[in-house]
């Protein structure tokens, strides 16, 4: 996806401002929106792909004295505490986040705005378990479900580290290395992301695991094949901000306006497969069937996450690692 547009090297040519917009590897826009916010602003919108969530947070707080880019989008709600303790975004009330974004808000700082929500979850293949399917977390260590479980490393991926947290959230702070221990023994299997669990782990698409962690609108681009279990979903919320210290400060709210845009927003689902922070947009209609939003995830604070995680993925680690 080309974002940066060139202007026409002549003197009757629109004055052209460049902002630079760092994201995750997964950021994907409408072809021709881009285009679209250039012609009407003047701004042109140069992208560089950063990794996944964690990755991305990693290199903004590496760079936060001398900073890669004026905006970045997609520091995760598992990730937000950190990129906000470190210093990494401006305060900026974006006026279009009243528009649904502050529901999800990170903090009272105004340093990050809700842009998407992407709520991690168990998805399942209904056709690979013939008719016996798990509804829970507590199913999952049944011997029925025993070598059908496939998972993320919540040390290397965003995902893998939110379904820890949910199974944290759910069973405790005191409850939830049993949990792991019984899911080690039935079998569970650990790869490093998300692109090898589903693509290559998942039995509906390469695999011969018919339960995989993913997320909630994972069904809507398997028409209808799988099914997400909703009860086992973690909340997780991408953000956008303006970098401290960014060369640009004042073309770079105007992005960040555009990301909490209803025009930006009307496309995240299809795009992204996640679903819009903005009320009042409508989602595609086959996911009202196969993808709705789930209506009572888990979350953990995110003061908690920031103060337990490093110690938290560790002890899974020599849990489920050894």
């Amino acid at each position: 996806m080309a974002l940066t547009g060139c202007s026409a090297g002549t003197s009757t040519a629109p004055q052209t401002h460049e902002v630079t917009l760092v994201t995750h590897d997964s950021f994907v826009v409408k072809e021709g929106l881009m285009d679209e916010f250039q012609k009407a602003t003047g701004i042109t919108v140069k992208q560089i792909a950063s990794g996944d969530a964690g990755e991305l947070t990693n290199k903004l707080v590496l760079t936060k004295a001398n900073p890669i880019g004026d905006v970045a989008f997609g520091v995760d709600s598992t990730f937000a505490s950190r990129a906000l303790a470190e210093g990494v975004f401006a305060e900026y009330a974006s006026p279009e986040a009243s528009k649904g974004a502050q529901r999800y808000k990170a903090d009272d700082s105004n340093r990050l705005q809700a842009v998407d929500v992407g709520d991690v979850c168990l998805n399942i293949d209904p056709a690979k378990l013939g008719g016996v399917e798990p509804t829970s977390y507590e199913d999952l260590v049944d011997p029925k479900f025993k070598d059908k479980l496939v998972v993320e490393n919540p040390a290397t991926s965003s995902p893998g580290l939110a379904f820890l947290l949910g199974t944290i959230a759910k069973f405790g702070e005191n409850g939830w290395q049993e949990y792991w221990t019984k899911l080690k023994a039935n079998g569970v299997k650990v790869v490093s992301g998300w692109e090898e669990a589903y693509n290559q782990e998942f039995s509906a698409t390469k695999g011969d695991r018919p339960i995989v962690v993913s997320y909630a609108s994972s069904p809507s681009a398997e028409g209808g094949k799988t099914k997400a279990v909703l009860s086992t979903c973690y909340r997780q919320v991408e953000y956008a901000g303006v970098l401290s210290g960014a060369k640009n400060s004042a073309d770079a709210q105007k992005v960040l306006d555009f990301l909490l845009s209803e025009k930006f927003q009307a496309q995240v689902a299809e795009q992204m497969y996640v679903y819009p922070s903005r009320e009042g947009v409508a989602l595609p209609e086959s996911w009202a069937k196969d993808a709705p939003l789930p209506p009572n995830p888990q979350t953990l604070p995110a003061d908690k996450v920031k103060d337990n995680r490093e110690a938290w993925v560790e002890q899974w680690r020599k849990l489920v690692q050894g």
